[in-house]
């Protein structure tokens, strides 16, 4: 099943890069001659999750990203998009039992991020994009939410704890409209998260970051 998976990967990637071939165009506004570079703000929401192996789907967290972009047109359907923004990874773990009741746990890893995207346009309006990423992890916390949505208690962690620096690869999909981007993404991480010489590190030692995120943009 595996490799069916992984087959059938590798044939959407070669069918996607054909059709980039006969059908790129970069996307102009109404009011456009040329190419331009363009430069805005960006911001959604991320569904994130911690694994080591494989990734667990109840344990998936609500979170926030925003910051700042630059799309500059390399050519006609080719561009290269970096960007700097906030982002909130981590996971989160239910809890049920006599002494708690219910509610649970929120592990919140803050980042300030870079990637340096490739973007292909498909049309005038839609886009792939994919590239490496790096970041920086600035907070962590464990927050405490009970079942009716009440925060118990928030345990701020020491970020020396964790590898500060994590790095991995973002692949998504975008829709151009006008000045206006909206999109989804999926951000996989290469590097573990926390450092072995510590009791909290040494928990999330073989951990790793996985997220999805949903973006708004603006740019001008």
């Amino acid at each position: 099943m595996k490799k069916m998976i992984k087959w059938g990967a590798v044939c959407v990637v070669l069918f996607a890069l054909t059709i980039l071939r006969a059908a790129a165009q970069e996307q102009q506004t109404v009011t456009e001659r040329y190419l331009t570079p363009k430069f805005g703000f960006k911001g959604g929401l991320n569904l994130s999750n911690m694994y080591v192996k494989d990734v667990a789907d109840e344990n998936m967290k609500v979170g926030w990203n925003a910051g700042l972009y630059a799309k500059l047109p390399m050519g006609r359907g080719f561009s290269l998009q970096p960007e700097l923004y906030y982002t909130d990874k981590g996971a989160k773990e239910t809890y049920n039992n006599f002494v708690q009741g219910k509610g649970e746990y929120r592990y919140n890893l803050n980042y300030v991020e870079l990637p340096l995207l490739a973007v292909f346009n498909l049309g005038n309006n839609f886009n792939i994009h994919a590239g490496p990423y790096i970041s920086y992890l600035v907070s962590a916390n464990i927050k405490d939410l009970k079942s009716d949505g009440t925060i118990h208690n928030i345990v701020d962690l020491n970020a020396e704890d964790f590898h500060r620096l994590d790095w991995g690869a973002q692949a998504g999909l975008g829709v151009d409209i006008e000045n206006f981007t909206i999109g989804a993404r999926y951000a996989y991480g290469f590097h573990h998260i926390g450092k072995s010489d510590n009791t909290t590190g040494s928990l999330l030692q073989d951990s790793k970051n996985s997220v999805i995120s949903l973006y708004i943009g603006f740019g001008f």
